[in-house]
């Protein structure tokens, strides 16, 4: 908030500057002084007005400190031991991070050029697309949904029983999706047995996998992920739902018109965050359901890495890391330009 001193100031220095527009050069020299004294005093003024201020909400800001400390300990500090990306690091030598030979460029080369490369960035892509394609539009069914509901009890159970499975890790998950899929004790194969067909072993089939990843991440997470919508819907102007029925608007058309296009701009901040990451595709998920028989679907960048790392090449590994960073904030300020420019929603 501007104090009265502030805004009297600004209106004076607005005024100084009208005036030096339209004086002589007499006058050029005071008016510039009494400008450049003016400046001071609203810089001061300014400074005061913003300790003031963190004064006030010091707790707050002591809560933030303790994000910060951890960001800073674990994302930050480590980014000194990413230069092992451009030296030839072999952990065997206890030479130390700066001990090994610099190679510049080269372990990227070696990653691009080698044979996993372009197997790895299709695997990353199919699966984050996949997930984004499935989950966005599931989660935010879902909260328009529980939104919708007129009977709170059934709705509470709907949102609490969506969102448990977030809770429950992925090896647990895994122990769920066996039951469901083994070949000898699954019920979907059973089910399929039932009516006379071969079982099959859905773990390890490159053409069923995929979907089984995709389809399972988005039981897992789409309670989860609706929450930031059902929040966004909550925000909505109820006179805009009143005057819609008024006008004989049913369900669907309220949806339409009022309910998708106010969280639009949450939609677009979560699509966004989600692009930003988009070769993150999941390593704990993947790490857990995958195989060697399924590596040609089930290998992305994070479990190749992941490899690399426990076989030592270390430098290979960091390098692949780093691609993937670089590759993803691209992708977050392109995709962010762009849907500034022409949805006029954006992260930042």
């Amino acid at each position: 908030m501007v104090s009265t001193r502030n805004y009297a100031l600004s209106l004076e220095i607005e005024d100084l500057k009208k005036r030096l527009k339209d004086c002589d050069e007499s006058e050029k020299a005071a008016l510039t002084a009494e400008l450049k004294q003016k400046k001071s005093a609203m810089g001061k003024a300014e400074r005061k007005a913003l300790l003031a201020q963190m004064n006030r909400h010091k707790y707050i800001y002591l809560l933030l400190l303790i994000p910060m400390v951890y960001y800073f300990i674990f994302k930050y500090i480590p980014l000194w031991n990413a230069q092992i990306a451009f030296r030839d690091f072999i952990s065997l030598k206890r030479t130390g991070i700066t001990g090994g030979t610099w190679v510049g460029l080269q372990n990227f080369k070696t990653f691009i050029q080698s044979y996993y490369f372009w197997s790895l960035i299709r695997n990353t892509l199919m699966y984050s697309f996949g997930k984004i394609l499935v989950s966005l539009p599931l989660s935010i069914l879902l909260a328009i949904m529980i939104y919708e509901c007129t009977h709170k009890a059934l709705r509470k159970v709907v949102q609490t029983l969506s969102y448990l499975p977030h809770f429950l890790s992925w090896v647990i998950m895994y122990g769920i999706l066996l039951s469901l899929l083994s070949p000898s004790e699954g019920i979907f194969n059973d089910i399929i047995k039932l009516f006379g067909g071969t079982p099959r072993s859905f773990l390890t089939d490159t053409g069923a996998f995929p979907f089984i990843v995709i389809l399972s991440d988005a039981w897992k997470e789409i309670g989860w992920s609706a929450i930031i919508f059902i929040a966004a819907l909550m925000g909505i102007d109820g006179t805009l739902f009143e005057a819609a029925i008024v006008e004989g608007a049913n369900s669907w058309q309220r949806v339409r018109y009022i309910t998708l296009p106010s969280i639009k701009p949450v939609i677009v901040i979560v699509l966004l965050m989600k692009i930003g990451t988009i070769l993150d595709a999941g390593f704990n998920q993947l790490y857990m359901l995958y195989s060697p028989a399924v590596y040609s679907v089930g290998d992305i960048i994070d479990t190749w890495v992941f490899r690399g790392t426990i076989e030592g090449r270390f430098s290979l590994a960091t390098a692949a890391g780093i691609f993937k960073g670089v590759i993803g904030m691209t992708l977050l300020f392109v995709s962010n330009w762009a849907s500034r420019k022409f949805t006029e929603s954006s992260l930042f």
